[in-house]
């Protein structure tokens, strides 16, 4: 077979059979999946969601034109994943679905994995590029198994190598199958088609998954897939990406392996989206982007234009904000006033241990550059909304901190893999040993080190909604009806007009005159107009609650970061409390709230009583609003402190705290911004 140029994995650098089969497959008709019998999936779901105790409830909520909270995880993956598989994962997509509906399923290491309440939907979102080709090069019955390169996944998830003695093998089995892979396919030693056909097999499996436990009124599912790529310096450019409907879908998915350009990601969609096919991508990571993902140009290093703003824009209206890999809302070194910018913090560049660049990788920081476009002519590219989402790879949600067991299966299975404990003086020498690159001492103690014991248990998506189907979620997050929360299922509505009564959260039929007379989060506010002549204020009033959740702490503060541009150019941001728990009133000179004592036992994680809401709320005007002045505002809610999970992880052990990690944190959520738009 012809041999040929393969820069960077992209398709326009590429010629041979190869490439001219995944050309063919680029834009490839869409197959039309078959409807599940009825039946069929009455049976597979019991027409139910099972509780903890596995007795049968009934989760449908009727359709409410004011809209429901409903949450949700948009990445998710299973053992049909690359590096899911070398973790040590066999949960499938099937498995994934009864898991968020409330089953237990299997962690790799063999204990159960259970979520105290069901979630309202679910996406597995497994990486497309080799997607479910791991597990047949293990398999020694297949013929992918026979090429030499794979010995080193053979029976790599047999019984009797699910401990973490097996680590050394997982984590070299992840890049030499690879090695052997990628080159074999394009000195054509490996039939293209023979990895085509397994992603292909894999990804039908996936939509039928999605179509069999989609179950309108009760549990959602998305079809999706994650688009793994990133920059020449190792900086992550990741993206899941999700369809509207499982109707009409692509044959196979669009991966790393037809391009390493996000550009040509939205080429792909934009083609699809003529054909019929609506789908978003939603970046991911940014933290660990190293600077890349909200870049000031394009791939290629050409200024962003308008062509590029727009197009980027339509295919990605969000971003996930929080996930197990670190939040991304904002970085101490970019936010200096805001006392909370420090919250689960990833610092490494993903999958490595070098340092990742703040600018241009965090959320507010992106927010404020699509400011300074704008006043230069160029639209908006990161006017995103946000939601969270986990990033699990056990097929299983992790938003628990006293139940983490993080994201890396095997490799991450009890508290010393994850970091929150020491090894023993025997084991702290063999792993130092065996790899020393992952280890730090602490204290004198030797713990592993790196990015693992950064990760938090971390997030998930919230979208308000009039019904819990495919349709009405999907709508709220193109609407960008959307917020993300660090775990807990706090919720969090936030408004925008003219004319709000201060009473408006107090009336019985206040969100309904929000929806009718003012726009929410996710949307542009405009200029009071002369068309609204009853309104009496040349500012806006911005309508915030937030609702804690029962089974987490109580809320201690509301705030409003606001972000703008001035006269000259700069751009400049605010953190200003706006509710504070106990009804006590914000100080006018500070604009934060007073220190409420909450406290929490760092002997058994349990918390002061009485201290803090269950419900935030307000009607707040911008004292500061300038209408010739383009600013966003959203709305963040703070939780009294609780115990971070390595915290729990310690506790359980009966060792001493590590003193490099905080021993509490403050969950919160997050809104998708208003834009103020003059």
């Amino acid at each position: 077979m012809k041999k040929m140029a393969f820069e960077g994995l992209g398709l326009r650098q590429c010629t041979g059979p190869f490439c001219a089969l995944f050309v063919g497959l680029l834009l490839a008709g869409c197959e039309r999946t078959t409807p599940l019998d009825q039946t069929q999936v009455a049976g597979a779901l019991g027409q139910a969601v099972f509780a903890t105790d596995h007795t049968v409830i009934d989760r449908r909520v009727a359709a409410n034109p004011q809209r429901n909270a409903y949450f949700g995880d948009l990445h998710v993956h299973t053992t049909y994943s690359f590096d899911a598989y070398a973790f040590g994962t066999l949960a499938t997509p099937y498995d994934a679905y009864r898991f968020a509906q409330g089953e237990a399923i299997k962690h790799p290491s063999g204990y159960d994995m259970q979520l105290s309440e069901p979630l309202d939907f679910y996406g597995v979102t497994d990486h497309a590029m080799f997607m479910g080709v791991a597990p047949v090069a293990a398999d020694t019955g297949s013929e992918l198994s026979k090429y030499p390169f794979t010995k080193v996944i053979h029976d790599l998830n047999a019984p009797d190598n699910m401990d973490r003695w097996s680590l050394p093998d997982r984590l070299s089995s992840f890049t030499k199958l690879l090695a052997g892979l990628v080159p074999g396919i394009i000195d054509g030693d490996i039939e293209a088609e023979e990895t085509l056909a397994i992603t292909r097999r894999a990804w039908a499996d996936t939509v039928k998954a999605a179509d069999m436990f989609n179950d309108p009124g009760r549990f959602t599912t998305f079809v999706a897939y994650e688009y793994t790529t990133g920059s020449d310096d190792r900086g992550n450019l990741h993206r899941n990406v999700v369809f509207e409907s499982s109707d009409l879908v692509p044959e196979v998915p669009f991966s790393r392996l037809h391009s390493n350009n996000p550009e040509d990601l939205w080429r792909w969609m934009d083609t699809l989206r003529e054909a019929g096919v609506e789908s978003m991508a939603i970046p991911h990571n940014s933290n660990g982007s190293n600077g890349q993902m909200f870049k000031l140009v394009d791939f290629a290093g050409t200024p962003i234009d308008n062509d590029y703003a727009v197009q980027r824009i339509r295919n990605e209206p969000l971003v996930e904000i929080t996930q197990i890999k670190g939040t991304s809302e904002t970085h101490p070194s970019l936010s200096t006033t805001d006392e909370w910018a420090n919250f689960e913090l990833m610092e490494f560049r993903v999958a490595t241990t070098l340092p990742s660049e703040p600018e241009g990788s965090y959320v507010r920081n992106a927010l404020r550059r699509g400011l300074a476009l704008e006043a230069q002519g160029v639209t908006n590219p990161y006017a995103f909304g946000v939601i969270g989402s986990s990033d699990t790879h056990t097929g299983a949600a992790q938003n628990d901190e006293s139940q983490f067991s993080s994201k890396l299966g095997v490799l991450s299975s009890d508290a010393q893999l994850r970091g929150s404990v020491p090894f023993g003086p025997a084991e702290g020498w063999l792993f130092n040993t065996l790899a020393p690159q992952a280890m730090t001492e602490v204290d004198g103690e030797t713990y592993v080190g790196g990015a693992q014991p950064t990760f938090g248990a971390s997030g998930l998506a919230g979208v308000w909604a009039e019904e819990n189907t495919r349709q009405a979620i999907y709508a709220a997050l193109r609407r960008k009806e959307t917020f993300a929360t660090s775990g807990p299922r706090m919720r969090l509505r936030f408004f925008a007009g003219y004319g709000f009564p201060s009473e408006l959260l107090d009336s019985t039929d206040g969100i309904a005159q929000a929806y009718a007379t003012g726009v929410t989060m996710g949307a542009d506010l405009t200029p009071l107009s002369d068309s609204n002549p009853s309104a009496t204020v040349a500012a806006p009033q911005f309508a915030m609650w937030a609702q804690a959740d029962a089974n987490s702490a109580p809320l201690q503060r509301l705030q409003i970061i606001k972000g703008w541009i001035d006269a000259s150019g700069e751009t400049h941001e605010e953190i200003i409390d706006v509710a504070c728990a106990g009804g006590v009133a914000v100080d006018p000179t500070t604009n934060r709230c007073p220190d409420n004592g909450a406290s929490v036992d760092l002997g058994d994680c349990s918390i002061s009583a009485n201290t803090g809401d269950t419900e935030l709320r307000n009607v707040w005007t911008d004292p500061n609003f300038k209408a010739s002045q383009r600013a966003f505002y959203y709305t963040r809610v703070l939780e009294n402190p609780t115990c971070r999970w390595s915290t729990w992880d310690a506790i359980r052990v009966g060792t001493a705290l590590r003193s490099d990690l905080a021993a509490t944190l403050q969950e919160r959520a997050w809104s998708s911004p208003i834009h103020y738009v003059p």
